[in-house]
């Protein structure tokens, strides 16, 4: 059978050139789905521990094979990830041994490149596939310093070390319930004796590095109001705030660590606990000379308050992660705590594990693991003050009687 153009309708033109704009359409968003699928592939890069031993993870829409090819002897690890792109690229400042780094497209793969403070040894790399509350691909590298000079480079501190300040951050480490409290029980321990023995390591960790003071809420087995805690806090014009916990749930086999930050309807009751008295304003050493005006400044600084405590809640949950410290699904979430009320002290609690996990437990109880959880905790402190380098202050009035 032949077709002739010169018998067609104006009706089959018409149907001919709408199947034609339908199928272009159809491939142009096919090809741009692929496109952003590929852009996509390399989804960020986070990093843990210190200037000595330092974990790498790529997160990744899909899976991908590593091939190295430079592993850190000349002061750079240059590795390739077939099976992902990278779109135009991305980069950004290290961590740790990393200073900075740079994902590139290279042919169908990604090329990362991490330029190094010393010279180094790759220790391990693996490939984490979705499991255990994420959704998606995690390459993880393993670097530690092998000590020599990188050429054309300057030796300057580690990224984690806390700058230098008229006075050292205070870190008040407040332990979880006590006396008559016991908190949640596990088989064989309670969840007080637990964050007791976690404070008292911690405390000792951020000590013994001579960069921080520090207080606890309670040294003892003895029981301390919640909102006494916060007092404490506030009263010693703490620079951070960390409440230790541990966790419980009727599912045994659910175990894993997660940190809490203050809720927005927990800000409001906030709000509501810090005006219930008629002088609120001076105990905020805030004006005094129009309530509204004060309000307005409680606000801004609560806000401050709030997002510094998110802040410092992601970047102790990648210390946590570097770790190797189990992790529970959604670890970050949020809360109206009591412990959490204080409008101008950045605070997080941090549920460490569920005892009511045997392995949790166990590890919980363990000097060694409880010792590898706290320095984790440390490492997590000191990138939070090394980026947060400013100390929080409450808002002011600026020379004109205004806010700023």
């Amino acid at each position: 059978m032949r077709f002739k153009l010169s018998d067609w309708s104006v009706r089959d033109w018409a149907l001919t050139v709408l199947a034609l704009v339908v199928l272009a359409a159809v491939l142009l968003a096919g090809s741009r789905s692929m496109a952003t699928g590929a852009a996509g592939d390399v989804l960020g890069v986070r990093f843990g521990g210190d200037a000595d031993h330092t974990r790498v993870v790529i997160d990744l829409g899909r899976s991908a094979r590593g091939e190295v090819i430079e592993s850190g002897g000349a002061g750079r690890v240059v590795l390739t990830l077939a099976g992902v792109g990278s779109g135009r690229g991305v980069d950004g400042t290290g961590s740790g041994l990393v200073r900075d780094w740079r994902v590139s497209p290279s042919g169908t793969a990604s090329r990362l490149q991490l330029a190094l403070g010393r010279t180094a040894r790759i220790e391990r790399r693996f490939l984490l596939p979705p499991g255990d509350g994420v959704t998606h691909y995690r390459y993880v590298i393993d670097i530690t310093s092998t000590g020599g000079a990188v050429a054309g480079t300057t030796t300057r501190p580690a990224a984690t070390r806390a700058p230098m300040r008229a006075e050292r951050p205070l870190v008040v480490i407040d332990a979880g319930h006590g006396g008559h409290d016991p908190g949640a029980l596990g088989a064989h321990r309670s969840e007080s004796s637990v964050t007791l023995a976690a404070a008292l390591a911690l405390r000792d960790e951020l000590l013994r590095t001579g960069r921080y003071r520090v207080q606890l809420t309670r040294e003892s087995d003895v029981y301390v109001d919640l909102y006494r805690r916060v007092r404490i806090a506030r009263q010693a014009d703490a620079d951070l705030f960390i409440s230790l916990h541990a966790d419980a749930g009727a599912d045994p086999a659910t175990r894993g660590a997660s940190v809490y930050t203050l809720s927005e309807q927990g800000a409001s009751r906030a709000v509501r606990e810090v005006t219930r008295g008629d002088n609120w304003h001076q105990d905020l050493h805030l004006p005094g000379r129009d309530p509204s005006v004060d309000r307005i400044l409680l606000d801004m600084t609560q806000r401050a308050t709030q997002n510094r405590s998110a802040q410092f809640a992601r970047v102790l949950l990648t210390h946590l992660e570097a770790a190797d410290h189990p992790l529970l699904r959604r670890s970050h979430r949020d809360a109206g705590l009591a412990v959490l009320l204080a409008p101008d002290v950045p605070a997080v609690l941090l549920e460490m594990g569920f005892i009511t996990n045997p392995d949790d437990e166990r590890a919980l109880g363990d000097a060694t693991e409880r010792r590898q959880l706290v320095r984790a905790v440390a490492e997590g402190i000191d990138r939070y003050f090394s980026q947060t380098s400013a100390p929080l202050q409450m808002a002011a009035l600026n020379s004109a009687g205004g806010v700023p």
